[in-house]
This record gives structure tokens, sequence and C-alpha cells, in this order.
């Protein structure tokens, strides 16, 4: 299905993660944040280029990997994706929402 995000039309799933990571841009990242009430900071970028590079690299992501990545903390992570840090997260990265998410 379509949805106008960031003033371009962009393939999403029922669940609105894009179906074309090619159609990703920063701009319908901060706008998918925006839906889902978060404001982009540098730290949440950080997190966001983490996810593409695991994505790029086909590593599956989990919660328990975030913890170890070094990157942040998860008590850090769910204060900066608040209410499902990892689905929204990838979300707003563009990338497919990971198995390990209900």
């Amino acid at each position: 299905m379509k949805k106008i995000i960031a003033q371009k039309e962009i393939d999403v799933n029922e669940e609105g993660y894009l179906l074309d990571f090619n159609q990703w841009s920063k701009e319908i990242g901060e706008a998918l944040a925006a839906e889902n009430d978060i404001t982009m900071t540098d730290r949440h970028w950080e997190v966001i280029d983490y996810l593409h590079d695991k994505h790029q690299k086909e590593e599956p992501l989990s919660i328990r990997g975030i913890k170890k990545s070094g990157v942040l903390n998860v008590k850090e992570f769910y204060s900066l994706f608040p209410g499902g840090p990892l689905k929204k997260s990838t979300l707003i990265a563009g990338i497919p929402k990971p198995k390990s998410c209900i």
C-alpha cells in the first residue's frame, strides 16, 4: 500500500514499515519519528546508523544484540524509543521489523 511521508509516496506494509529501503531518506526517518512522537537527536541518529549497518550486513536485530553492541545500553534504548524500542527504531530506520518483535 502507498502512504505519503515527507511529501513522498512511499510503499509500506500494513504496519507502516517501508517495503523498499531505497525509498528511505533522513526526511522520511524524521517524519516517521514524528508520527511516533519521537524528536530525533544526534543520539537517535547514531542508533539508526547502527541499525542500517546491521541491516546491510544482514545480521539479525534483537534487544540482546543491542545490549551487547556497545552502542548504547538497553535503558537508554528504551528512553530514546519508548514503547517498543526495536520496533520503533527499525520503523524509523526504514528497515523490516525484526523477527524478534511481536
